[in-house]
């Protein structure tokens, strides 16, 4: 469990299904233009389907033990309002991850997500190990954009075409950070930076 204030990551759970499946549904029309969709199948191939809550959780928790994804959902004041997932992680001489994720609308530009963005960073540098983390955002989502921009991560440049979103591939910006570029940690950098800062505080090293 990762924990700063009001903010809590921790790991997802079967018996979060109703608290999980309330706020995507409130939040349904929100998300659609940036949540991943399944693309059509080839000629005379298999129609896959969107995997119910208890599937996703056990795809998820078995991958997590695979030592590939970390998946959470993040809390705000003791509530469920998103969740956030660490995936794709490799090892070896890369060392590397990528990190999803979504929010409840209601508590959309309070930091919640830059300081949960920030705190699984922290730990996939610090505890797991990974050297570097990408994020990957379409470049209309301006909402999602605006956590990188607060957060520091640095653009390395457009994946044409990258995901299926909304029904068709699209184009993604790749924002990176290595854990060479936040040595005093990322959440330590955005209480820095964060609405409320003072002082020399306010300006990002």
């Amino acid at each position: 469990m990762l924990v700063d204030g009001d903010i809590t990551l921790r790991p997802i759970r079967l018996r979060d299904q109703r608290a999980w499946r309330e706020v995507n549904r409130r939040n349904r029309d929100w998300l659609r233009p940036w949540e991943a969709t399944i693309p059509p199948p080839p000629p005379g191939g298999p129609v896959a389907q969107r995997p119910t809550y208890r599937q996703m959780v056990r795809h998820l928790r078995g991958e997590a033990n695979a030592g590939r994804i970390l998946p959470f959902v993040i809390e705000y004041q003791g509530r469920l309002v998103g969740q956030l997932t660490v995936a794709g992680i490799t090892w070896g001489s890369m060392c590397s991850g990528h990190v999803g994720y979504w929010v409840d609308r209601e508590v959309a530009g309070r930091g919640v997500m830059p300081t949960a963005v920030a705190l699984a960073v922290d730990h996939c540098f610090r505890t797991v190990g990974l050297h570097r983390v990408e994020i990957c955002i379409r470049p209309e989502n301006g909402p999602s954009r605006r956590v990188v921009d607060k957060l520091g991560f640095r653009e390395e440049g457009l994946r044409p075409r990258y995901l299926h979103i909304d029904g068709a591939w699209r184009d993604h910006l790749v924002y990176v950070l290595t854990a060479e570029e936040v040595p005093e940690g990322l959440l330590r950098r955005w209480r820095r930076v964060r609405p409320g800062a003072t002082g020399n505080d306010q300006k990002m090293k």
